[in-house]
């Protein structure tokens, strides 16, 4: 990966190791479940398996990943420079997660 490119269009990307952002954004207590979880193959970035925990991610990238029970969909909005306060983390990312159905899930309940 070379960064002084051929094309002057193209800035070079800022980016952040992906265990870091996970642990940043506060969806992992510390950076070694992040990387575990990652060499695991069970992290994707943008639809494709991550095998390094060392990967770099930035602006825009879309991270698929379990967390508990649910799998998390997530867009990058920011690197971040410090692991803060979790309003803080939240604003490192957009939640793609689909909104979680209220009731039975047959649509949105009505009033009688």
């Amino acid at each position: 990966m070379s960064r002084g490119g051929t094309n002057p269009a193209e800035a070079p990307r800022e980016t952040l190791r992906l265990d870091k952002w996970l642990w940043q954004a506060r969806f992992f207590k510390t950076r070694g479940l992040a990387a575990a979880l990652v060499t695991k193959g069970r992290v994707r970035v943008n639809g494709q398996p991550a095998a390094r925990a060392s990967r770099g991610v930035g602006a825009g990238d879309v991270l698929t990943f379990p967390q508990g029970n649910a799998i998390r969909v997530v867009r990058i909005v920011a690197l971040g420079d410090r692991r803060g306060p979790a309003p803080e983390a939240h604003g490192l990312y957009d939640d793609l997660d689909p909104p979680a159905q209220a009731g039975s899930g047959e649509g949105s309940p009505t009033l009688e």
